[in-house]
C-alpha cells in the first residue's frame, strides 16, 4: 500500500463524504479524493428544511467552486475535476494533514513552474511538458523519494508523478529543487481523469504503478487500481512495447495483479516463465518497503509490455 494512498478518510474536508469505512464511488494517491458518490441520494438537510432550489444549486456552485480553488495562491487545488460528483469508485482516498514550512514553501514557488492540476480541460503535450524526453506515468509517490531517485539516475527519462497528498507534491517539488532535477512534474488529482481526459493515445513511455492501497477487505476489492477497464484505458495511452510495472507487498493483490495483466491480450510478460520479475535496479528500495520486509512481508515486481 502506497504511503500516500492508503489513508483515513477526513469527512471535515467534504460535508457530503461518506464516513470512512462506508462504500464511496468518488489520487495520491492521489492526489489522491475518492469518495464515491452513490447513486441513490437520501433527500439533502436542505431539500429536508425546504429551502428553495435556485439558493441550494447557489450554495452547491459555491462549494464546487471552493473545491476547486487552491490551497495555497497558485498552488495545486484541493479538487481540481469536482471529481467526488463523479459516479465511479475510486482506488483512492484523499486525507489531511500538516503541510511543513518547507513544503508550503516549495509549493508557493515550484507550483506554477512544474505542477499541474488534473481538472479534465485540456489534452497535455508531454514532449513539451518534458522537453522533449520521453515520459513515464507514475501514481502515487507518497512523499516523492523514490520518484526523485529514479529521476536522478534516468534524466533522459520525464516523470509525470501524480498523487492527492499536498505533503507529498511539496516534499517531492522540494527534492526535484534541491537536486537540480528537471525532469518531474507533480499532477495533482485523478490519475483515471487524467489518462482519460488529458493524455494522447500512444503517448506514455511507460506506467509504474507502486504499493497501491491493496483495499483488503472483500467488500472493497472493487476499489483496487488494477482491474481489467483500468488496463484497457492504460494500454490505449501506451506506446507499444511500453512497460507497465507494478510492484506490492500484499501477496492476494499480487495474485489479482499477475491474473488480470496476464488475461489481457494487449499485455505481454517480459518474464519468460510468465511469473513475477525481479525487483529492477531502477526501482529504489522506499522506507515504506522497507517497513513493509521487516514485518516479513514479500515484495513482488510484475512488468508487462504494450504489445
Amino acid at each position: 500500500m502506497s504511503e500516500s494512498l492508503n489513508p483515513s478518510a477526513d469527512p471535515s474536508a467534504n460535508p457530503s463524504a461518506p464516513t470512512p469505512g462506508e462504500a464511496t464511488a468518488g489520487t495520491s494517491s492521489a492526489a489522491a479524493g475518492t469518495g464515491t458518490v452513490s447513486s441513490v441520494h437520501a433527500p439533502s438537510s436542505a431539500a429536508a428544511a425546504g429551502i428553495p432550489d435556485d439558493l441550494r444549486a447557489a450554495s452547491f456552485e459555491r462549494q464546487r467552486r471552493l473545491r476547486q480553488e487552491p490551497r495555497f495562491p497558485g498552488g495545486p487545488a484541493i479538487d481540481p475535476a469536482g471529481s467526488h460528483h463523479e459516479r465511479r469508485i475510486r482506488s483512492f482516498q484523499p486525507r489531511r494533514s500538516r503541510v511543513t514550512p518547507g513544503q508550503e514553501d516549495a509549493l508557493l514557488r515550484l507550483w506554477p513552474k512544474w505542477g499541474l492540476d488534473i481538472d479534465g480541460q485540456r489534452i497535455l503535450d508531454l514532449p513539451e511538458l518534458f522537453d522533449g524526453l520521453p515520459a513515464v506515468l507514475e501514481i502515487g509517490f507518497g512523499m516523492g523519494e523514490a520518484t526523485a531517485q529514479m529521476a536522478a539516475d534516468d534524466p533522459g527519462t520525464g516523470i509525470l508523478a501524480v498523487d492527492v497528498h499536498t505533503p507529498g507534491q511539496g516534499n517531492l517539488l522540494g527534492l526535484a529543487d534541491r537536486n537540480g532535477l528537471s525532469n518531474i512534474r507533480v499532477a495533482n488529482g485523478d490519475a483515471i481523469i487524467l489518462l482519460r481526459e488529458m493524455l494522447k493515445p500512444d503517448s506514455l513511455d511507460g506506467l509504474r504503478v507502486y504499493f497501491p492501497d491493496p483495499w483488503p477487505k472483500k467488500r472493497h476489492h472493487k476499489r483496487r487500481l488494477i482491474q481489467p477497464e483500468f488496463l484497457d484505458l492504460v494500454a490505449q495511452r501506451l506506446k507499444p512495447g511500453a512497460v507497465i510495472h507494478c510492484a506490492t507487498d500484499w501477496e492476494p493483490y499480487a495474485e489479482q495483479m499477475l491474473e488480470v495483466l496476464t488475461a489481457h491480450p494487449l499485455f505481454e510478460n517480459t518474464v519468460a516463465d510468465g511469473g513475477y520479475a525481479p525487483r529492477p535496479a531502477f526501482r529504489p528500495l522506499t522506507r515504506f518497503e522497507g517497513q513493509g520486509l521487516d514485518k516479513g512481508h514479500v515484495v513482488h515486481d510484475l512488468l508487462f509490455a504494450r504489445c
